[in-house]
């Protein structure tokens, strides 16, 4: 072996960074336990240990903190932890209706309408601009788009004789725009509810944004502040100086109020109390506010203590009591040429970290502190973290007008855009209309009339300060150009901001899917167990089967699961419950890749050759049928990862690690244990006496015997055919649209049947379906399907709880519920669409390869003949059987991810089995030797490797099956019958495919 020391090196380097990224795992784990333990069922107690927490270093030696090992910790799914997963949709009818300045016109209304209405059927061909643009020439066939959108603000977007087309592609354009205006809204919204690992997808080529928020609790919260439209606005700022000063009072009048609480005011009267510290708190403001040195040595006792770590003053509680602003919050300072700490110009006033905002928002909100604030200035925090930290900004916000509003309103914004000033550097230019540029001009020209000491104007999205630029001057005619230290994305970010008040269109939800936490807990458990059982399955076989050689692909398999799962963790990739059966697969996978080397090394044996020969012999022959079959398996994860969403996504990218790291411990780390126990004399078999012979006269008649298997699977197709034009399937929530419950009963006997009894009189029962999930029952209903509004899931909620508590035997509370899923049927129609489009693409992508790699179109043909066959069977299945077996066989996303792992897994075993073909091919002479029977003895020869591999998956499988939980049987049993069909479609149908294509070429 060849480089031995690089593997080497390689794999210590490897192992030593999987270790180091799993001990995150481990350090934040070990917290959270002490953080159990402290609270004692205290959910209050337990957020704020791991709050105080946070940044605190809890990493041995290195000294990492809480906050940062938990950002590197293996993150799981939704189904493994629970939370909240969100599609929101953004409704670019309001867009359009906006667009045309509310346009009354009774046609153009009509085809909003009924473009809406055709997204709402399901009946998705075309984007939403492109359906209105068809419907509104339908109605006026003449009709002139450009007469309704050439309004006073977009006249130069869109000019009055523009064509429908032209109208079309702005419209388009604008539509882009609202959709990632709408991104950069919610990602900040996100970052509100504080969970770990969220993501937030922006669905390419669609007007839908995918957020999930694993370990979310609060459905309400979460449904009111994604839900909320955005507001743009425009603030003038105080000074830092200003501001400090009031901040100042507040900590005094804070510190006297501790002092007289601590003081034995029990035997005093309460109103007394209070009068005493208001009396103290003025005392001690009038004070502070006379003494400008007092000022200043505050500011600089303060910055002294704050300058080297904010968490260490927090702690100290004497100054805490006496500072309890200022023991938090660091004042924006700087140092000038007397070494002394002044306060820095500006409308930032102080540096507080995340963990200590609330506490901030808490004090400056409270009513009597209210009181002291001057009523037209307003405290904000800034969106983003200094520079990547845990530091927020607070700035100091005025206040206008009567109403004590904003100086000025972002729907006076028509455009913005990410440019670059004349010395290269990121801007953002943005534009408003008449009205607004008026306005802007006068408040531009107050905010510079002091040429000492130019004012700020904050730019704000929902209370969130995204950016306060310094006015150099006044700006008339409603251009200007906003300059900082800015990057490009933030130039970009910011302008999707300016237009986020311009173009107001909704996020609506139309998919939401909510995991109780006591439900994601039997998953891991279920996952953990099945994957623990997977690995004894395997480890029992192999050293049953090839004696101590399969304890050499053992310890190959258990570095590859180390490996698998440091590079997830490393690469901040989640785990979900497709994930742990990827996983599974994988071990499968790994195993298959062991079993052609050793099944080459026993032929190579069996000739007669001495064990180090056989063994670099058997790696060197069974080198190409591993990387054929890892790299068409590695293409269906990639088409899977591209195509795919959710837990679909979460499969792919375990797949594709689960091969990289499957290869490199099955060629090259189990070499090296091989090369290693050589070396050391050890007797190494690759057998035991009852397993040494097992196929090796192997003989079976595939060949002739092929029409009676094209008689076989022609027939269970076509009546798997009938059986879907006629019977269907049990489609799952994911493509049918509808709610769907998992309710768990007081009640351990209720049965289905009880169930049906309670609902089925009531509206919520109406076409309801009804299934034991485990222990529980699974209830799917489309009431109130399409409804919007708010309280829209309460109200199913509460009419199925009322229907269940209509009879004794199914009483339950709503604590019952134990995770709810909603999708609507919008999303069920491209859920469908895109499952077959992936499906197909994997196919032609794979049969695509086999052509390349094996330069016979027969070979490639007989490929796709052979997945789509699989694909079809395993789909004849589901519908010819979905009613007789005693567990459900829903068509769902998982069961997607299924039928592509089908897929790869089939082209894994056709590979090798062509491998093995074209090898034979080439040995014998086609014009001497019967070519049929040529390729029967191939498929002889392979016939060890094949059912060994296919029998270690299945029992892999079972494993699954039975004890993965019932969150994934559906999948792992359409895996199960899936790998039995692409076996015997490897050896029965593809191979004979070649034969009746390939009469003349294989002459």
């Amino acid at each position: 072996m060849q480089g031995k020391g690089v593997v080497k090196f390689f794999a210590v380097v490897l192992a030593l960074v999987c270790l180091y990224q799993l001990s995150f795992t481990w350090v934040t784990h070990k917290v959270e336990n002490d953080a159990a333990v402290y609270a004692k069922g205290d959910v209050a107690k337990y957020k704020a240990y791991l709050d105080s927490m946070s940044s605190q270093p809890v990493y041995p030696i290195i000294g990492h903190t809480y906050q940062y090992c938990k950002s590197k910790e293996l993150a799981l799914g939704l189904d493994l932890q629970g939370g909240m997963s969100v599609t929101m949709q953004i409704s670019l009818k309001e867009l359009v209706q906006k667009l045309s300045d509310n346009n009354p016109d009774v046609v153009f209304n009509q085809a909003l309408n009924n473009a809406d209405a055709t997204i709402r059927a399901g009946k998705v061909e075309k984007d939403y601009i492109t359906l209105f643009v068809n419907e509104y020439e339908k109605l006026a066939p003449n009709g002139k788009l450009a007469a309704i959108f050439s309004t006073k603000d977009n006249q130069s977007r869109v000019k009055f004789d523009a064509s429908n087309s032209e109208v079309e592609t702005y419209l388009q354009d604008q539509a882009s725009t609202a959709v990632k205006q709408s991104y950069t809204v919610l990602n900040t919204r996100i970052d509100q509810f504080g969970v770990t690992s969220p993501n937030i997808q922006l669905q390419q080529g669609t007007n839908r944004i995918l957020i999930e928020l694993p370990g979310n609790k609060d459905e309400d919260r979460v449904r009111k502040l994604l839900s909320g439209s955005a507001k743009l606005e425009f603030y003038k700022t105080f000074e830092n100086g200003q501001a400090y000063q009031v901040l100042s009072n507040v900590n005094s009048f804070l510190a006297a109020k501790n002092k007289i609480a601590n003081k034995d005011t029990t035997k005093k009267d309460t109103a007394k109390a209070g009068a005493a510290v208001a009396s103290t708190a003025a005392k001690t403001i009038k004070k502070d506010t006379a003494e400008k040195s007092g000022l200043n040595a505050l500011v600089n006792k303060v910055q002294k203590s704050t300058a080297k770590d904010t968490s260490k003053l927090a702690g100290n509680a004497k100054l805490a009591a006496n500072n309890p602003i200022f023991s938090i919050l660091e004042p924006v300072t700087y140092t000038d040429q007397n070494g002394q700490r002044q306060l820095r110009p500006g409308p930032t006033v102080g540096y507080v970290l995340l963990k200590d905002t609330a506490k901030i928002d808490g004090y400056l909100q409270s009513p009597d502190v209210k009181n002291i604030i001057p009523r037209n200035m307003k405290f904000l925090w800034g969106v983003k973290p200094v520079e990547k930290s845990k530091v927020f900004e607070l700035y100091a916000i005025k206040l206008s007008g009567a109403e004590n509003g904003p100086a000025l309103s972002g729907t006076v914004i028509n455009d913005a855009r990410a440019e670059t000033d004349q010395k290269g550097q990121p801007d953002v230019v943005m534009d408003m209309n008449s009205a607004g540029a008026q306005k802007w001009g006068t408040i531009t020209r107050e905010a510079s009339a002091d040429q000492n000491n130019k004012q700020s104007i904050a730019i704000v999205l929902d209370d969130n300060v995204y950016s306060a630029p310094v006015v150099e001057g006044e700006i008339d005619g409603g251009t200007s150009s906003i300059s900082g230290n800015f990057t490009v994305d933030d130039t970009k970010d910011l302008a999707n901001v300016l237009k986020a008040g311009r173009l107001p269109a909704p996020a609506v939800i139309m998919s939401e899917n909510v995991v109780g936490p006591s439900l994601g807990q039997e998953a891991i458990t279920a996952g953990l167990l099945s994957c623990i059982l997977g690995l004894v399955v395997i480890l029992i076989f192999m050293v049953a089967y090839y004696n101590r050689a399969g304890t050499i692909a053992v310890v190959a398999v258990v570095v590859n699961i180390f490996f698998l799962m440091g590079v997830l963790t490393s690469l901040g990739a989640v785990l979900t419950m497709p994930g742990v059966a990827g996983i599974i697969l994988i071990l499968g996978i790994a195993v298959d890749a062991n079993v052609l080397i050793y099944e080459r090394v026993r032929e190579e044996l069996a000739l007669g050759k001495s064990v180090r020969i056989a063994v670099n012999d058997g790696f060197k022959h069974a080198l190409p049928s591993i990387l054929d079959s890892n790299i068409s398996s590695f293409l269906t994860g990639l088409i899977l990862f591209i195509f795919g969403s959710g837990p679909i996504q979460g499969f792919a990218t375990t797949l594709m690690i689960g091969i990289v790291t499957s290869l490199f411990c099955s060629l090259l780390i189990s070499r090296l244990i091989f090369e290693w126990m050589i070396g050391k004399g050890w007797d190494i078999k690759f057998s035991n006496p009852w397993s040494s012979h097992t196929f090796k006269n192997a003989n079976y008649a595939f060949v002739k015997n092929r029409f009676k298997f094209y008689i076989f699977s022609g027939i269970f197709i076509f009546a798997g055919l009938v059986s879907i034009a006629t019977r269907g399937f049990n489609y799952g929530v994911d493509f049918e649209g509808g709610r769907n419950y998992v309710i768990r009963f007081d009640n351990k006997n209720v049965t289905t049947g009880d169930v049906h009894n309670a609902i089925d009189d009531a509206q919520v029962g109406k076409g309801a379906e009804v299934k034991t999930f485990g222990s529980d029952i699974s209830i799917t209903t489309n009431y109130l399907i399409n409804g919007n509004s708010s309280n829209t899931e309460d109200s199913v909620k509460n009419a199925l709880i009322t229907a269940l508590n209509s009879k004794p035997a199914t009483r339950v509370t709503k604590a019952g519920i134990q995770s709810s899923h909603k999708v609507s049927a919008t999303i069920a129609e491209e859920l469908k669409k895109s499952a077959v489009w992936t499906v197909i693409f994997a196919i032609i992508i794979i049969s695509a390869y086999i052509l390349i790699r094996f330069r016979r179109w027969q070979f490639s043909l007989g490929a796709m003949v052979a997945t789509a066959h699989d694909a079809l069977m395993v789909l004849a299945f589901f519908s010819l059987f979905k009613d007789v077996l005693p567990f459900s066989l829903d068509i769902d996303q998982a069961f997607i991810a299924a039928i592509l792992t089908v897929i790869g897994y089939s082209i894994n075993d056709t590979v090798v089995v062509f491998d093995r073909i074209r090898e034979f091919l080439d040995l014998h002479h086609a014009k001497t030797d019967d070519p049929k029977e040529v390729i029967n003895h191939a498929i002889n020869k392979t016939l060890s490797r094949t059912i060994i591999t296919a029998l270690t998956v299945v029992l892999i499988l079972l494993v699954l099956f039975l004890f993965g939980g019932d969150v994934i049987r559906g999948f792992s049993f359409a895996l199960l019958i899936g790998v039995c069909f692409g076996t015997y479609s490897s050896i029965c149908i593809a191979t004979p495919i070649i034969i009746d294509f390939g009469k003349k070429d294989l002459k």
